[in-house]
């Protein structure tokens, strides 16, 4: 028997929203529960089935938190600036206003007909100048208390997008957005300090319930290296110089042959011999055209060249000459390098390319120092290194230090490889920085009582290397705060990272129009305590969010350390033929189709069944079928025993739905919904086996099913004579006597061996355990002519024989 989804699911959708039931109010706070997916950005395609399988796992969790009590609060929002919007407007010359609020009105009808319980009412909208209007109030509390600054830096700079980009969107050498390769450009650029947070951001991490994939993405890109910075004196042309050099491998100090500066290094025309300059100049030049994927690649040639000069071994006094060479970056550690081929791949190869002398000074623990045809890296024992032979690389790292540090030649030092967030954007569609530059009083951050600063209308979007704000003639009257003359406003627009590091705070208290949020509501309602989201993300918002909310919690806007207590990410889910869904190939599916065809449930239960939550999966027609069937059986049973209400209680159906109960339960908070939806069938099998189910059952099974298919679950309640909505009921708890095995097979083994099994009632007394072990045929035959020692019992599992 099949039912009409397309009348039920509108039907109950309409009740929840006039009803207004997922609208949260704040409560005991040990009562609450705050569970978010990441906000979308609302693009013009409107979502595909890949998109919607996060929103399901929330509103799993937070379905089931709010039947055992809990305040839930569970929002939806647009991360509605960006790039793809504006190039949207370039393309058709449409308003990026205007499309983005009809993606967001197209996005939210999708949402909604998927039956997610989202609190409309806390809607929230990045470009909307309510929502901005605190963006920008958060980028003057970091100005005002340097966590903001502008600086002129070689920056990351893709020319399809015409901006800036900050690191973390060009790993790779490649625009994260448009794939263009990047190139290197010297421009004033806003930042955030966020390496003030490096050794904060990394320690607490350790204190995350996150993948372990996440955190070390994190660990990796904050880039923690302790070592040693040691200088390289010497003197050239008569002009003495040092040259800081960072290694994290002291111990192979006796191994350096040369030295390496990056070719931007401010020591380079001053060390250039006059033979070398044509060459080095030429060097530079070709430099400058490399992206920093191009220079760093392990594939990638090591070309180089010798400048004319050399500097003083600090241990030895021996000569060591100076070349350039473009895998040394400027704004890595101090933009030179030692370089030991010996002990290092990337040396070995430039040493190679350029005859370069290598020198081993580590051997392995076992043996002596020798050519091995390639570098050696792994740690050892020092040989060739003076009063420090015989030590191990530990050891020697240590004496070493002390050595140096005695002579005033090195200082033990932290290097990290995270670099301070370039929130600067030469684009339109963003909120715009809130400073204002005067001639006579410099840099004047907008008064707060003037914000926001709204986005101008009379704007060319077309790009030109400089923001369109830049040419938009009302944007730019403004006069100086300060002094009230004639002044000029930043024309850049902020990252929209920047939007999405403190969207979390503002669900708090969506509609404040006095402060970002309030305190106690924010105290109330965060850390976010179920966050969820592709990992994609990982050194981008993930790690953007944790230094905003350390940097508000530094000035006591916040109490806590973190934004994110607990975070899962999901798989993709591919199209049928394997490969990731893309208009391009053709293999997108449009959940509106699948809605239309299977109902919202079906498309719910089978994206939650289709395997692991974090691993990616090909979608498949049969699939959802599947699970269309699966819940045309339930309203089968509920139709067929509806008004059974002297239906037997069958023991074996009573003990399968409390192990369901069990099982579902813990399995929506470990995020194994597929397991869960298994066991729910497990459940529908044995109904249906025996032909008879008591009704109470029946309600219990379908309060644990409802928030896999909310729709359904509504129908089948109120057609079981229920007046109050199934949302708002109580979540079963399992009673761990019923759920019980009523048999179980033990395996016995005699001295580790199996030798036979024996089937128990579920419960019974290790004593009995071991009489009846002791008692079967087979074991007596193994235990012939030898004497038991110990006899072990693992409780549902074996018992253990061990004889003499």
């Amino acid at each position: 028997m099949k039912y009409d989804h397309r009348v039920i699911e509108k039907k109950w959708q309409q009740r929840w929203e006039k009803a207004r039931v997922f609208e949260v109010k704040e409560g005991k706070r040990q009562d609450k529960s705050y569970a978010l997916v990441m906000w979308p950005y609302p693009s013009a395609a409107g979502l595909h089935v890949g998109h919607p399988t996060s929103y399901f796992a929330v509103d799993i969790v937070a379905r089931k938190r709010r039947m055992e009590g809990k305040d839930v609060l569970h929002p939806m929002g647009w991360d509605a600036f960006g790039l793809p919007a504006e190039n949207y407007a370039i393309k058709t010359g449409v308003h990026p206003a205007k499309t983005t609020q009809e993606a967001i009105g197209n996005f939210r009808r999708q949402i909604k007909a998927l039956g997610l319980s989202y609190d409309w009412s806390r809607e929230q909208d990045s470009s909307s100048p309510e929502y901005y209007r605190w963006t920008q109030w958060l980028f003057l509390q970091l100005y005002r208390s340097g966590r903001a600054y502008k600086a002129t830096a070689p920056v990351n700079w893709c020319p399809s997008c015409n901006t800036v980009l900050a690191n973390e969107q060009a790993a790779g050498g490649v625009c994260d957005r448009c794939g263009t390769k990047v190139v290197q450009k010297e421009l004033a650029q806003w930042f955030f300090k966020i390496t003030d947070y490096a050794q904060e951001l990394l320690t607490d991490i350790e204190t995350l319930d996150w993948p372990e994939k996440i955190k070390a993405a994190q660990r990796n890109w904050i880039g923690k290296s302790e070592g040693v910075e040691i200088d390289f004196k010497g003197t050239h042309g008569g002009t003495e110089f040092d040259v800081p050099v960072f290694t994290t491998r002291p111990d192979t100090l006796f191994g350096v042959t040369y030295i390496v500066l990056a070719p931007e290094h401010p020591l380079v025309a001053s060390l250039t011999s006059p033979k070398e300059k044509r060459a080095v100049e030429e060097y530079v030049k070709k430099t400058k055209g490399k992206s920093e994927l191009e220079r760093t690649g392990t594939d990638m040639e090591k070309t180089g060249v010798f400048l004319g000069a050399a500097a003083q071994h600090p241990l030895t006094g021996e000569p060591v000459p100076i070349w350039i060479a473009d895998y040394v970056l400027p704004n890595y550690g101090t933009g030179a390098v030692m370089g030991v081929p010996a002990h290092d791949e990337r040396d070995w190869e430039f040493a190679r390319a350029n005859g370069c002398e290598v020198n081993f000074v580590v051997a392995p623990p076992t043996g002596a120092p020798k050519q091995m045809g390639k570098a050696y890296t792994a740690e050892g024992v020092l040989a060739h290194s003076a009063e420090f032979n015989g030590l191990t690389s530990e050891n020697a790292r240590q004496k070493i230090a002390d050595a140096l540090e005695s002579k005033k030649l090195g200082r033990r030092q932290t290097n990290w490889h995270l670099r301070d967030w370039l929130v600067s954007r030469q684009r339109y569609w963003g909120a715009p920085i809130p400073i204002i530059y005067c001639d006579e009083c410099g840099t004047v951050p907008v008064p707060e009582k003037d914000l926001p600063v709204e986005l101008p209308t009379d704007v060319d979007f077309k790009p030109t290397g400089e923001s369109p704000l830049a040419r938009s003639k009302s944007f730019q009257d403004v006069k100086c705060p300060d002094c009230g003359k004639k002044a000029r406003r930043e024309s850049d627009t902020m990252d929209t990272f920047v939007d999405s590091s403190w969207y979390f705070l503002r669900y708090a208290d969506p509609h404040n129009d006095k402060k970002f949020a309030d305190a106690k509501k924010i105290e109330h309602w965060c850390p976010v305590d179920l966050y969820v989201g592709g990992a994609e993300h990982a050194v981008l918002h993930l790690l953007y969010a944790r230094f905003v909310s350390k940097a508000l919690r530094d000035l006591k806007f916040l109490k806590f350390d973190e934004p994110f207590l607990t975070l899962r990410s999901q798989g993709l889910i591919l199209g049928e033929n394997g490969e990731k869904m893309s208009k391009s190939k053709g293999n997108v599916v449009n959940p509106d189709d699948v809605v239309e065809s299977f109902g919202a449930d079906a498309l719910r239960c089978y994206e939650m069944f289709m395997g692991a939550f974090e691993d990616a999966k090909p979608w498949s027609t049969q699939g959802i079928l599947g699970a269309r069937r699966f819940l045309d059986r339930v309203y089968a049973l509920a139709e067929k025993y509806d008004e059974s209400s002297d239906a037997a209680d069958v023991p074996a159906v009573t003990r399968v739905l409390h192990q369901t109960i069990k099982k579902v339960s813990a399995d929506i908070e470990a995020f194994k919904f597929n397991t869960a939806i298994s066991q729910m069938m497990i459940f529908v099998n044995e109904v249906e086996k025996h032909d008879a189910v008591n009704p109470e059952l029946l309600e219990t099974f379908v309060k644990i099913l409802s928030p896999f298919a909310p729709h359904l679950s509504e129908e089948l309640w109120e057609k079981m004579g229920n007046k109050k909505l199934i949302t708002l009921e109580k979540w079963p708890t399992h009673d761990p006597k019923l759920a019980a095995e009523e048999e179980i097979t033990l395996v016995v083994q005699i001295n580790g061996k199996v030798r036979d099994t024996i089937v128990v009632a579920s419960g019974t007394a290790d004593a009995e355990l071991e009489a009846r072990a002791l008692a079967s045929d087979t074991v007596q035959t193994w235990l012939k002519g030898k004497h038991v020692m110990k006899i072990i019992v693992a409780k549902g599992k074996l018992v253990s024989i061990v004889t003499d």
